[in-house]
């Protein structure tokens, strides 16, 4: 038993030892205080009024350069976890030889919330909640919490602290779950934060910080730079290896051409190899400044297929109530409506966009018949609800194409059938209609989750359905007679950190195949298979995309409502039309 425990010393000392011995690392000059370098200053406070962390308490350590002047604002490096990695000596060093830019650094550690009973209870810790989960608390609490209440406060000489709101002048960086935080922050906000720093990064199961390699991979490119540091002795545990997925981080950011670079070691999961490498992390991070970051290529097909380089989104109109019903008709127009005002809007060939109908009945979906006719849904938003299908000739008076039919978006078939999706709230089953060119009217399917947008295959036999009030996109044979077959869960959405679902809403196909849908996460695209292969992100406002078309002569530009505005954008591909002749696309690659 004794030679049993003796060999188990003296095996865990030879481990020991021979890790120690991977773990020595060269000293940067740069991390050592130099006799000839003016020191910066450190001011400490402690914040604990946050609302986006109510409860919590934490400290915040503010480092000032000699050489920042307080007359104009300064850039900006943010740690998690407090001061690490010697960065005030480092900074001292660095700003004192120019090589980077005059920068206050913001050092926070992680919230607590104290108890009231020390003696017999611990404190609430937050660390894993505030670094490790996905979404954008974080960055709103730095942006609207943190930096606010370090410009509060003066130097001891009296300086007043300015910090620059131009994201090219903000890093952030941090080790373990807090270099998470750090790419999660610029992943969010890459307009406010566009260098990043990242020390044996938690890209591991913990709260879903796994998804970021193929998040990467399928999302439109982001101007972020990021700096990566790990150790193939790094943790290997219950939520993932750490060492592998920051391999496997790397391999995503390069193959959507972000400006990356890694330092690879042997070392576990601390901070001596991250200590060693931070000079030339900051050195490499604000090379070149102030030269701006640029968006990499990707080598996502997909993407490149459809997106055109430097082409971005442009606004088309604001300030309307809510939009929805993106449609085109065969000219190129497109429509949609603003619901609360109860106005259906055109946007000409030239993009002037003028009122089409002065009073829709508060029409929601809306789609355009061969013959030139527009269709529009109404439902529940007037009162009393109109709960009918209209058809338009012009923009002067419809026909009831059928009553009682509660209806939220809508597509018409080449051959003049007419489907309607038709929620009933969240809670109950929703029912899609058909409504036959003879008027007949006969409920297809019943039981969908909040059935929402609805489109056809460019062939017209195929059926997608979103569902909002999950992550699924269903599909269905279209028969002869026009009635249902197949149904089947078949577009597998991704659900952002913070929704229980991805609240998909319009759907439109492109003449390849091609499926859009908008949902929380922006315009996530399927291939025929129902697998998202890109992510396009969309501008923030204050609500979500609600729909979507391809307009213009060519139907090749995007169209996207996103709440009270509306944006285009050019792009590589051409919108399937439902009142085009069926076209067969590609088949798929399996």
């Amino acid at each position: 038993m004794k030679r049993n425990i003796t060999f188990l010393l003296m095996f865990i000392l030879g481990k020991t030892l021979a890790q120690s011995n991977l773990e020595n690392y060269s000293v940067d000059p740069a991390s050592v205080e130099q006799s000839n370098v003016p020191k910066g200053e450190i001011i400490k406070f402690t914040y604990d009024n946050s609302k986006i962390f109510p409860g919590t308490e934490r400290e915040v350590s503010i480092y000032i350069p000699v050489q920042y002047d307080g007359k104009k604002p300064a850039c900006v490096y943010v740690n998690q976890d407090g001061i690490q990695w010697k960065a005030p000596i480092v900074f001292d060093n660095l700003i004192h030889s120019k090589e980077m830019p005059i920068t206050i650094g913001v050092f926070i550690t992680p919230g607590k919330v104290k108890t009231k009973n020390a003696e017999n209870a611990i404190d609430r810790f937050n660390r894993s909640f505030e670094y490790d989960g996905l979404g954008d608390n974080y960055v709103r609490f730095l942006l609207e919490e943190i930096l606010p209440e370090v410009e509060k406060i003066k130097t001891k000489d009296g300086r007043s602290i300015i910090l620059s709101k131009n994201g090219n002048d903000r890093a952030i960086g941090g080790s373990s779950s807090g270099a998470v935080c750090a790419f999660t922050v610029a992943w969010e906000r890459p307009e406010e934060f566009s260098r990043v720093f990242s020390a044996i990064g938690t890209y591991t199961g913990l709260r879903g910080a796994d998804r970021y390699d193929i998040l990467v991979r399928k999302h439109e490119p982001k101007p972020i730079r990021i700096f990566l540091q790990d150790g193939s002795n790094d943790l290997n545990i219950y939520a993932g290896d750490w060492w592998k997925a920051n391999e496997s981080m790397e391999r995503a950011l390069t193959f959507s051409g972000y400006d990356v670079k890694h330092i690879w070691g042997e070392g576990a999961h601390n901070g001596q190899h991250g200590t060693a490498v931070f000079p030339e992390a900051m050195r490499w991070l604000w090379r070149d400044y102030p030269n701006k970051i640029k968006t990499g290529s990707t080598n996502n097909p997909f993407l490149k297929d459809i997106l055109i380089e430097n082409e971005g989104w442009e606004l088309v109109g604001e300030n309307y109530g809510f939009t929805e019903g993106t449609a085109v008709n065969a000219k190129g127009e497109v429509f949609f409506q603003d619901i609360p005002n109860a106005k259906t809007y055109k946007i000409t060939l030239d993009g002037k966009v003028e009122v089409y109908i002065e009073d829709s009945k508060k029409a929601s979906g809306t789609t355009f018949s061969k013959a030139g006719d527009m269709i529009t849904a109404t439902g529940g938003w007037s009162q009393p609800p109109t709960k009918q299908v209209h058809a338009y000739k012009d923009n002067k008076s419809y026909s009831v194409l059928a009553e009682e039919t509660p209806g939220n978006d809508v597509s018409i078939s080449y051959n003049g059938n007419v489907y309607v999706t038709s929620p009933d709230g969240r809670e109950k089953p929703s029912k899609l209609y058909l409504i036959k060119p003879n008027g007949e009217r006969t409920i297809v399917d019943e039981g969908l989750k909040f059935a929402n947008g609805l489109c056809f295959s460019p062939d017209q036999t195929q059926l997608y359905v979103t569902e909002s009030a999950s992550h699924w996109v269903w599909v269905y044979s279209i028969l002869p007679d026009g009635s249902l077959a197949n149904k089947q869960r078949f577009g597998w959405l991704h659900v952002l950190d913070k929704d229980e679902n991805a609240w998909s809403d319009g759907i439109k196909c492109d003449k390849e195949g091609r499926i859009y849908v908008t949902s929380l996460s922006g315009l996530q695209v399927m291939d025929q298979l129902g697998r998202v292969n890109a992510i396009i992100p969309v501008p923030k406002t204050k609500g979500q995309v609600s729909n979507l078309c391809f307009g213009g002569p060519n139907f090749d530009i995007l169209y996207a409502s996103i709440h009270d505005k509306v944006y285009k954008r050019k792009v590589n591909v051409q919108g399937a039309n439902n009142f085009e002749m069926p076209i067969k696309p590609k088949n798929p690659k399996l």
